[in-house]
């Protein structure tokens, strides 16, 4: 369990760095409230955190099965 907690840190990390060079400007429509940008952008940035730990996490174990 604590091996995935840091897991879950470092991905978070990596995730914030990686989403920082996403011009969101771009992506949204414009007129669009910025606040409900943000939270897209936050709950997109909660997906990707979630999705890649639990796919590195499955990963690891599964190779050690093999």
């Amino acid at each position: 369990m604590t091996f995935k907690f840091i897991l879950y840190f470092v991905v978070t990390i990596l995730v914030i760095w990686a989403m920082d060079t996403i011009n969101i400007n771009q992506i949204f429509k414009k007129n669009v409230n910025p606040f409900q940008a943000k939270i897209m952008y936050f709950f997109m940035g909660l997906s990707m955190i979630y999705l890649v730990t639990n796919f590195i996490y499955d990963l690891i174990l599964s190779v050690k099965i093999l």
